[in-house]
C-alpha cells in the first residue's frame, strides 16, 4: 500500500503519536546499536521518512549533522518540535522521497526506517537511483523494513 502527501498527513493530524506502530517515541534499536558500537561515525545523515523526527534527533544528540524528511507537513512539525524540546541542530523539511534536493554526494549516511516498502514499485528504481546518488562513496544505507509478507521485521546495513 502506498499513500500520497494527504493520507500520510491525515493520519499524523488525526492520531497521537503514540498510536502508531512506528513512532516508539525512543530511537531503532539497530540504529542505537551501530552508533554506540562505533560502526556508524558522526557524519552528514539524510533520514529519509523521518516522520516525527526520533531517530533524528537522536542522530543529532550524538554529534551527527541530520537532515530529515517526510512527506507529511504534521510529521515534520512534530520532528522540529523534538528538535527544539531536545536542544538540538537538526533540518527537517517537507519533502518527497523521490525528488531528493540535495548534491550529488552529499551525505555519509542514508537512514531509512520503513520508507521503501511504500514507495511504489514503479518508483522503486528512481528511489534507489536517488539514494544513491546522495550518498557519498562508501556511504552507509541502512534499510528496516517491514512486511507482512515477510514475517518479522528486517534490516539491511551496507554500504556503497
Amino acid at each position: 500500500m502506498s499513500f500520497g502527501y494527504e493520507e500520510w498527513d491525515e493520519i499524523y493530524r488525526k492520531y497521537p503519536l503514540d498510536v502508531l506502530p512506528w513512532e516508539l517515541g525512543k530511537p531503532r534499536k539497530v540504529l542505537v546499536d551501530l552508533v554506540e558500537k562505533g560502526k556508524l561515525k558522526p557524519g552528514k545523515v539524510l533520514d529519509v521518512c523521518c516522520g516525527a523526527g526520533t531517530n533524528g534527533v537522536y542522530l543529532a544528540e550524538k554529534g551527527f549533522d541530520v537532515v530529515g524528511i517526510d512527506i507529511s507537513s504534521k510529521a515534520v512539525e512534530y520532528a522540529r518540535k523534538k528538535a527544539e524540546q531536545a536542544r538540538v541542530k537538526a533540518k527537517f523539511m517537507v519533502q518527497n522521497f523521490l525528488e531528493l534536493p540535495f548534491k550529488d554526494g552529499e551525505f555519509d549516511f542514508v537512514f531509512d526506517m520503513g520508507c521503501f516498502h511504500h514507495v511504489k514499485i514503479k518508483d522503486r528504481t528512481p528511489f534507489i537511483k536517488g539514494v544513491h546518488r546522495v550518498l557519498k562513496k562508501h556511504g552507509a544505507y541502512l534499510l528496516v523494513c517491514f512486511s507482512y509478507r515477510n514475517g518479522p521485521a528486517w534490516n539491511h546495513f551496507t554500504r556503497v
